[in-house]
């Protein structure tokens, strides 16, 4: 890998995103690297915001309405474009999402691991909670911080690293477009073609993940159940 591309997804939620932007342009990052936010069909009025960071923060911006009429989620162009993008330019492919804050030096650490790393497919920051402890989607990792260690569950792509050898390898192309995340998919899909896929739990180096901010429904999980897997499955949302 000879450089990094930096993405993040986002539908409105624009303060908290924000939030991510700054973090990730802010961040000690010795590697070449680019940041695109692709907006997916945020409102009128939060895709102007957008519009206004973009040329306030310099990222760059890509509105998924001048480039599609699929509507949101549209999860999987932006996989796909991105990975074409990445492997032309011999990068690595950093997905960050937007409820999502990383500390100064964790994208570098994840590019370290992705390029030194015995065949890495994916290199994943644990998540942590507002007092730093480890939470969703990361639990089963409580007990092993301060490592970096081969996972065999799934990489969530809340703050990951899709290694370049691991780009090529795999086609995006191929993934079920009925589904609207990939994570699980993708994270299996490494496994299948010998790679390992690294978390790193350094406490200096782990993400403050809010969870489901960008997607507020989801909080329904938690509050009313039921009507949480009532809206999932009559909506068909969140497939996954």
């Amino acid at each position: 890998m000879k450089c990094l591309h930096i993405i993040t997804p986002v539908k409105d939620s624009i303060e908290l995103t924000l939030e991510t932007v700054k973090a990730v342009l802010d961040s000690d990052i010795s590697v070449p690297y680019t940041y695109t936010v692709y907006n997916d069909f945020s409102t009128p009025e939060n895709t102007l915001k957008l519009e206004k960071a973009s040329k306030d923060y310099g990222f760059h911006l890509v509105n998924l309405a001048d480039i599609t009429d699929h509507p949101s989620p549209n999860y999987l162009l932006v996989l796909q474009k991105c990975q074409r993008e990445a492997i032309n330019a011999n990068a690595g492919l950093l997905i960050v999402e937007s409820d999502v804050i990383v500390k100064n030096k964790t994208i570098q650490a994840l590019f370290d691991i992705a390029a030194t790393y015995e065949k890495c497919g994916i290199a994943a920051a644990v998540t942590v909670d507002e007092t730093g402890k480890i939470n969703y989607p990361y639990a089963y990792a409580r007990g092993r911080e301060n490592q970096v260690f081969a996972v065999e569950k799934h990489c969530s792509f809340c703050c990951s690293l899709l290694s370049l050898d691991f780009l090529k390898a795999f086609d995006f192309n191929t993934l079920n477009p009925e589904k609207n995340w990939f994570d699980v998919t993708i994270s299996h899909e490494s496994a299948k073609r010998g790679f390992s896929n690294y978390l790193l739990t350094i406490n200096n180096l782990t993400v403050w993940h809010r969870p489901h901010s960008s997607r507020p429904w989801k909080l329904m999980k938690y509050k009313n159940p039921l009507k949480y897997y009532w809206t999932k499955y009559t909506k068909g949302f969140d497939k996954i």
